[in-house]
């Protein structure tokens, strides 16, 4: 039986593509086991998967000046030792890396045990940590085509994003009944992201009036930050945070708004739903979802609108215009060939695949 390791966490978008990736190889006979944190997201994430989880130490890799700076190089030291160990008892026979801070010392580990490691990156550019295990991978997988200029050419291959079927499996009719929602009016799927997004609830609710005019809404707040005021509002519906729920209620929207993190907006690309992108601000990230929003604009996904200029008539503008736009940008997205890269990324881990007796 061939064995492999799984790395990431962080955020929940190092963490769910791999999910894609592990369902695939569970069905060809993999054995699998996963290295992470032992309090990021990961943990809870792969445990519920019923997949062994091992944790080790790992710093975090700050590009500003920070005390911890001078004590966490030590963390991703002892991370490596530990991953050293696990390595040397699970005996993989390849490494798939998804990026964040705990990939670093598994896959400097990696390289000292002669294990061949694939890291994919979703973002248009390289996160912290794919930039240093870089020199040490055997192949990177990007989504973005703009991702090239930044990666190593002899081993850069773009594969697409690796996508749950659980996503693309949704039934639209589900998601209307859950919400109380009927047929005749489109349905629009706004969220934040994980935690939420303070700025974008806010503007969603001094908006709802004229948004309930063209749209039934959904409404993915954020954990904590649902309002028991609007819970009775007809054609609207709020949820702090979805899960198992999650694919039905994308099946059922016709357009959507939402943060540009790399997972969520290839995942509304494979099921062809336009955006209009609200991309977390330079002040909050290192730009990448920028980067991200920009892309997807220029190749006719969707429409972005900044954060600084978000407003409820800003909103209402840019929705009504993506609105009239939306068969257009679904026929772009449909010529889009790297909708799912997960068949992509299983065939690259079967060829790198380090031969062990």
């Amino acid at each position: 039986m061939k064995k492999i390791v799984f790395t990431g966490g962080g955020t929940a978008g190092h963490v769910t593509p791999n999910l894609a990736v592990m369902a695939k190889l569970r069905q060809l006979g993999w054995d699998m086991e996963y290295i992470g944190s032992k309090d990021g997201i990961e943990r809870e994430i792969i445990e519920h998967e019923g997949i062994p989880f091992h944790h080790i130490a790992s710093g975090k890799l700050r590009r500003y000046f920070d005390a911890k700076n001078f004590k966490d190089p030590f963390k991703v030291l002892q991370g490596v030792g530990q991953a050293y160990r696990l390595l040397g008892k699970i005996k993989p026979h390849i490494v798939f890396s998804k990026g964040g801070f705990v990939t670093v010392p598994v896959i400097v580990a990696s390289k000292l045990r002669g294990i061949p490691v694939i890291s994919h990156e979703s973002d248009y550019t390289p996160g912290l940590a794919n930039k240093i295990t870089m020199p040490l991978v055997s192949r990177i997988c990007v989504t973005f085509p703009e991702t090239l200029k930044y990666v190593r050419r002899d081993k850069a291959e773009r594969t697409g994003l690796p996508i749950r079927e659980q996503i693309l499996g949704g039934k639209a009719s589900r998601g209307l009944q859950m919400n109380d929602f009927h047929s005749q009016k489109p349905v629009l799927f706004i969220m934040g992201g994980s935690l939420g997004a303070q700025r974008i609830n806010q503007t969603v609710r001094e908006s709802l009036e004229a948004l309930l005019e063209r749209f039934q809404v959904i409404h993915i707040c954020g954990k904590g930050n649902t309002d028991p005021s609007f819970d009775r509002i007809r054609g609207y519906r709020q949820y702090a945070y979805v899960k198992d729920e999650l694919p039905d209620l994308l099946a059922c929207a016709d357009l959507v708004v939402s943060r540009a993190g790399s997972t969520s907006i290839f995942e509304f690309l494979a099921l062809r739903k336009p955006m209009l992108l609200i991309p977390l601000t330079r002040q909050a990230s290192r730009g990448d979802q920028i980067l991200n929003a920009e892309s997807f604009r220029g190749m006719g996904y969707g429409k972005v609108l900044f954060e600084e200029e978000l407003s409820p008539e800003s909103l209402i503008s840019n929705l009504y215009g993506l609105s009239a736009e939306q068969d257009e940008i679904r026929q772009r997205m449909e010529l889009n060939p790297y909708g799912n890269g997960t068949d992509h990324i299983v065939k690259l881990i079967e060829t790198h695949c380090l031969p062990r007796a």
